[in-house]
């Protein structure tokens, strides 16, 4: 099942914020409302949101009427401004969007725009779809049959248009006889492991454990994590990897206990260009820390600081894998080739 389509001039979303409770799905026909629900962690995943993203154009230009094409082109650099500013973390987002507007400026008549970005949308829709499967086959070579595998945040098709890239890795490994199990960290403050991946695993029928955050220490001081495996939001030249929050602490610990640590993501992700320190960190609600169920459960007026990413070095990285292969150290070197 694909977690985003487009018919008949609506994007099609599944609300991954009312999973587990109720499968719900979008319905979206504008670009405005494609930032807001992807702001809102409606729509959730660095591959996804891209998607999300390049469909929200098409929207902005099937929602025009006239015939100047200089005018559209003009509200899709708008509309662009506005997606990319929705999350500014995640590399894929402005991936997709660049390559629309390149497609953009080769249009010539408002139709031929149109028609080239709903085109280009479901070539970046179909292309993920093809990318996570490969990134999984090669993944495949990582998972020794009977690995105890820790994952965090979720990865898997709830966070791409299907199959997913780290938990794309462990569901191919499942499908194909691999005896493993899974430890899934609730990856607070929004739950995206206890919602989203426990119920992706519990889908594909791979045995798995969830366990808080803190615990992750605990699990791999008793020998219980044979590996760790997430997933990415941007990937630098010198391999610094920006991801949810608390992969830094993951990898910090899976370093000092001996745990291979490895990196899953799609060409889309790596961003050749931007400096570790001028990575865009998004700064999120307070609220999402203060409340839960929209119950305050801390005193009120707490100062909170509430990054959605951290940034792990690559010397506590083992691997990145991609669709066109694993990528081992020294990634200065070995991620530009």
């Amino acid at each position: 099942m694909r977690s985003i389509f487009f018919r008949n001039g609506v994007v099609y979303a599944l609300d991954s914020s009312k999973l587990p409770y109720r499968e719900s799905w979008l319905r979206l026909t504008s670009s405005r409302q494609v930032a807001s629900a992807i702001r809102r962690m409606q729509i959730r995943g660095a591959p996804l949101i891209g998607v999300a993203a390049a469909y929200g154009l098409s929207l902005e230009a099937l929602r025009y009427g006239g015939s100047d094409v200089e005018k559209l082109k003009k509200r899709i650099l708008k509309a662009s401004e506005e997606l990319r500013l929705a999350r500014p973390t995640g590399r894929n987002l402005g991936w997709a969007v660049e390559r629309c507007l390149r497609k953009m400026e080769e249009a010539k008549t408002v139709k031929d725009l149109k028609k080239r970005l709903l085109e280009e949308a479901g070539r970046i829709a179909d292309e993920d779809v093809e990318t996570n499967l490969r990134i999984a086959r090669n993944g495949l070579e990582l998972v020794r049959d009977g690995d105890r595998i820790l994952t965090h945040c979720n990865t898997g098709g709830l966070g791409t248009v299907e199959y997913g890239t780290a938990l794309g890795i462990i569901r191919l490994a499942w499908e194909e006889g691999r005896r493993i199990s899974v430890l899934a960290t609730e990856t607070r403050p929004l739950l995206q492991g206890a919602r989203l991946t426990a119920w992706e695993l519990k889908k594909y029928g791979v045995p798995f454990k969830l366990i808080c955050d803190s615990m992750a220490g605990y699990v791999m001081a008793r020998g219980m994590v044979d590996k760790v495996l997430v997933g990415a939001d941007r990937i630098l030249a010198t391999g610094h990897v920006a991801n949810k929050i608390g992969t830094l602490t993951l990898a910090v610990l899976a370093k000092h206990y001996g745990v291979p640590f490895y990196v899953a993501a799609p060409s889309s992700t790596f961003d050749l260009s931007t400096k570790p320190s001028d990575i865009p960190i998004e700064e999120r609600d307070p609220s999402e820390v203060t409340h839960f169920l929209g119950r305050l459960i801390t005193v009120e007026g707490v100062e909170v600081i509430n990054p959605a990413f951290d940034v792990t070095p690559p010397e506590l990285i083992s691997g990145i894998i991609t669709e066109k292969g694993i990528i081992q150290p020294p990634y200065g070197e070995n991620i530009k080739t």
